[in-house]
């Protein structure tokens, strides 16, 4: 591996406990949100400020910040298989 690999997967790495910093800081913004009755019945209408930023933060979490944080780090601990290696 070169120089500018191991480089690279050391800033992955980095990189990937910020983005669990920042996942953990989005945790606890989403529940020092009070619950609202609004919430539970989640009406048609537009939903209250904390219902809608919640519902975000937890989209983002899922959707974004998970697989970027599983994909980031196995790419920081990619190995390539020598040759004769069994997969």
């Amino acid at each position: 591996m070169t120089r500018e690999e191991q480089e690279a997967q050391a800033e992955l790495r980095r990189m990937v406990e910020e983005l669990k910093k920042v996942r953990s800081r989005l945790r606890d913004i989403a529940a020092s949100l009070p619950s609202t009755l609004e919430e539970a019945i989640y009406a048609e209408e537009d939903p209250d400020v904390a219902t809608e930023v919640r519902s975000i933060i937890e989209c983002v979490l899922t959707d974004q910040i998970g697989p970027a944080v599983r994909d980031l780090a196995a790419a920081a601990e990619y190995r390539r298989k020598e040759r004769g290696e069994e997969p």
